[in-house]
């Protein structure tokens, strides 16, 4: 896990503008100790990586060899989510055509 969080500070190629998401990211997250609570430190920090989508990028990467057949399960997972979402994006626009025409 350490090495993942290390991968993500390395980040060469970054341009100076203090609000691109890229410099902010690769700058990290910082959190002060404050008299020496380091419990409080940890749980703030833990929030910031939740809020920023770090832990997200962390536990995305990958840290093993996935299956072939793992792999084809996931693919198919993703399909089918992509499919149930494609279906409900027509049905609502099919209903607001419908309520825009007055039907």
């Amino acid at each position: 896990m350490i090495n993942s969080v290390v991968k993500l500070f390395n980040r060469p190629n970054v341009t100076l503008n203090p609000l691109n998401w890229e410099l902010q990211q690769w700058r990290g997250i910082r959190v002060k100790v404050r008299n020496n609570n380091l419990d409080q430190a940890l749980f703030l920090m833990q929030r910031k990586m939740q809020s920023s989508g770090m832990e997200r990028l962390i536990k995305r990467e990958q840290l093993h060899h996935i299956k072939n057949s793992e792999k084809r399960v996931l693919a198919r997972k993703i399909l089918e989510r992509k499919i149930r979402s494609q279906e409900l994006a027509r049905k609502l626009k099919s209903i607001l055509i419908k309520k825009v025409r007055g039907l």
